[in-house]
């Protein structure tokens, strides 16, 4: 099993507390950075039914309005997808003079995507047709939905940007789901960060199990969880 397939298998809240853990233990970012590997409220699971995503992450940049854009080619983002290795989800940002006005994703994008192995799209800023993105079974979070577009334009790809307050990298891994999306530094062990992510889920499966006994006091329970924590 993929170390992305065993990431897979917990939520984001978990594999943010081991990224949370790992920095505390190896020193290799200050404390105060330990906030900056979710996004915030902006990113919203729009079709949770789809299950979460696991993945590297390929950016882009793009306006939906501004006419005097300076473009790129499509290609250029496309040929991207399509020759980096897997699992890819794709983050994009709307940059635009008024972003979210026009729609920066929609099913046919989710079915070009698919064709090209992305796991999903997180998009800070809105789409459209989700019922159709929805059939095509691509995941995908973003700000919220409108109906329409304007002038859609390719401005950068693999740039680092910023999407629901989290900077985020070329070749960075995300975990995103119901939660919203964590990320792990492409400079992060992710062989530790699954040890740490499975050493939580067994400390707070025993918690909970202390807290679902019939007839526990509180003091009874805060004794059992003293016993487990040293």
């Amino acid at each position: 099993m993929s170390v992305y397939e065993q990431l897979s298998k917990f939520d984001s809240p978990t594999i943010f507390n081991a990224v949370d853990k790992y920095i505390n233990e190896s020193n290799i970012y200050s404390r105060d950075t330990h906030s900056l590997m979710y996004t915030d409220k902006t990113i919203k699971c729009l079709l949770p039914t789809l299950g979460n995503i696991v993945g590297r992450v390929i950016t882009a940049e793009v306006t939906t309005n501004d006419p005097d854009s300076k473009a790129i080619p499509w290609d250029e983002y496309y040929s991207t997808l399509e020759n980096s290795d897997g699992p890819i989800i794709s983050v994009i940002k709307d940059v635009d003079s008024n972003p979210g006005r026009g729609a920066c994703f929609g099913d046919g994008m989710a079915y070009g995507h698919k064709m090209l192995g992305v796991k999903g799209a997180i998009v800070d800023g809105t789409i459209r047709d989700l019922d159709g993105i929805k059939e095509a079974g691509l995941p995908i979070w973003a700000n919220g939905l409108v109906p329409g577009h304007g002038i859609f334009n390719l401005i950068s790809v693999n740039s680092s940007i910023v999407v629901g307050s989290l900077i985020i990298q070329k070749n960075d891994i995300l975990l995103a789901d119901i939660n919203g999306c964590v990320k792990i530094p492409k400079e992060f062990n992710v062989e530790e960060i699954l040890n740490l992510a499975n050493q939580i889920r067994e400390f707070e499966q025993n918690i909970f199990e202390i807290y679902q006994q019939p007839n526990l006091t509180y003091s009874e329970a805060r004794k059992k969880i003293d016993q487990i924590i040293k």
